[in-house]
C-alpha cells in the first residue's frame, strides 16, 4: 500500500507506536528536511562496481511504469543504468551520448519512451526503454536564430499529454521550442534578455498538471526562480527561490521537487541541496539546506545547511514518496536514496 494511502486510512494510532517510531528513527541515523517532508539518507543505495558500470556525471533520473529507476549519465560505457527500488542493477545500455544531460519519460498509446538531450551532439533523441532511437531532433536552423548547429545546446525536454514536446535550449540561446508529436516545430519563446519573459540558464522544463489546465515550468537558474508559461509561451507566474540555483522542476502529487545545484550562485562549488514546494508554491522543506524562512510572506534567501549533497542535478520521486538524487561533478558518486519518514 502506498504511504499516502496508508496514512489517510489510518486514523487511530496508539501513543506507544509514536514512541517506538521515534526511537527507531533515532537508531537509524539522522533525519533530514523540515515540516512534513523529512527523510533518512542512504548514500550506498545506487553504488555499483565502477570498473564494470561506471558513472561520470549522474544527470537525471525517472521512474517507469514497472517501478524501475532509470539513471542517465554521460559515461559512454553505459549511458543508461536501470535499477530496482532496492538499488539492484537490472539493465544498462547506451554508448553514443557523450553529452547525455536531460532524461524525460513519456507515454504514448500505452507505451513508454525516453527523451534524451545531448549537449555535445547538439541533438535530442526519442528512444525506446531499451535504447532504440526512434526520432532525432537537430538544431532548429529554420528559425533563423542560429548561425551554426553548435549554438544549440539542449538540456531538457517535457512532453504534453497529446504528444507535443518542448525542448529547452538551456546551455544555448535560451529558447524553449514547441514541437508536435511527429517532430515538427510549431513555435518558440523565451531567449536571452532583460524582460521577465526572457530566460537565463533555462536548464529545465516540466509540464505541471496540478491546477487543472496544464502549464509549463521553465527554470531560470541564474535568476533563482521557476517561470510558469502557458503552453502557448505566455508568462503567467514567477516562483522566486532566492539563493537557489535550481535545476528542473519535478512534480509528484501536489508537491514540486527540485535539485538545487548550488547556492547562493553558480560560483560556489559543493553548495547544493534539494528543495520541496507545496501546491501553493511555498517551500516546505530543504534537504541538506537551511530551514525555509518567510517574512511577511516573502521567502528569505536559502542556502546549504548540511553538506550531505555537493552539486545535485536532479531528483526522482517514487510512488512511496522516497526521493533519489543524482549529482553532477561530485566525485562520480552514484545516486543517493532519501527514504521518507
Amino acid at each position: 500500500m502506498q504511504r499516502r494511502a496508508f496514512i489517510k486510512n489510518t486514523t487511530m494510532i496508539s501513543a506507544s507506536f509514536f514512541i517506538t517510531k521515534d526511537l527507531y528513527a533515532k537508531s537509524e541515523g539522522p533525519v533530514y528536511g523540515h515540516n512534513e517532508m523529512q527523510y533518512r539518507l542512504d548514500t550506498k543505495w545506487g553504488q555499483l562496481n565502477p570498473m564494470k558500470n561506471p558513472v561520470n556525471d549522474c544527470h537525471e533520473m525517472v521512474q517507469d511504469g514497472k517501478g524501475r529507476i532509470i539513471l542517465l549519465t554521460n559515461e559512454t560505457k553505459n549511458n543508461i543504468l536501470i535499477y530496482n527500488k532496492s538499488g539492484k542493477l537490472l539493465d544498462s545500455w547506451g554508448h553514443e551520448f557523450p553529452g547525455a544531460h536531460g532524461l524525460t519519460l513519456a507515454k504514448e498509446n500505452g507505451k513508454e519512451y525516453l527523451f534524451i538531450t545531448d549537449t555535445e551532439r547538439h541533438q535530442v533523441y526519442k528512444t525506446t526503454l531499451d535504447g532504440i532511437i526512434l526520432m532525432t531532433i537537430d538544431c532548429p536552423m529554420e528559425t533563423g536564430l542560429y548561425k551554426k548547429k553548435e549554438e544549440f545546446v539542449p538540456t531538457e525536454t517535457a512532453v504534453a499529454d497529446n504528444g507535443d514536446f518542448f525542448i529547452a535550449d538551456g546551455y544555448g540561446l535560451q529558447y524553449v521550442f514547441h514541437y508536435n508529436a511527429a517532430g515538427k516545430l510549431l513555435s518558440y519563446f523565451g531567449g536571452r534578455g532583460a524582460e521577465t519573459k526572457h530566460l537565463d540558464n533555462a536548464h529545465g522544463v516540466c509540464i505541471d498538471h496540478r491546477y487543472g489546465t496544464p502549464s509549463l515550468l521553465v527554470t531560470d537558474r541564474t535568476r533563482n526562480c521557476f517561470k510558469r508559461f502557458d503552453l502557448q509561451g505566455n508568462l503567467k507566474e514567477i516562483i522566486e527561490l532566492p539563493g537557489a540555483c535550481v535545476c528542473r522542476a519535478v512534480i509528484k502529487n501536489d508537491y514540486l521537487y527540485a535539485a538545487v545545484l548550488r547556492s547562493p550562485n553558480l560560483n560556489k562549488e559543493g553548495s547544493g541541496f534539494a528543495t520541496i514546494l507545496n501546491k501553493e508554491n511555498q517551500v516546505v522543506s530543504n534537504i541538506g539546506g537551511e530551514e525555509p524562512v518567510y517574512k511577511n510572506g516573502v521567502l528569505q534567501p536559502m542556502s546549504q545547511g548540511e553538506k550531505i549533497l555537493l552539486n545535485p542535478h536532479d531528483v526522482c520521486v517514487d510512488e512511496d514518496e522516497n526521493m533519489y538524487v543524482a549529482q553532477w561533478a561530485s566525485g562520480k558518486v552514484y545516486p543517493y536514496k532519501f527514504t521518507r519518514v
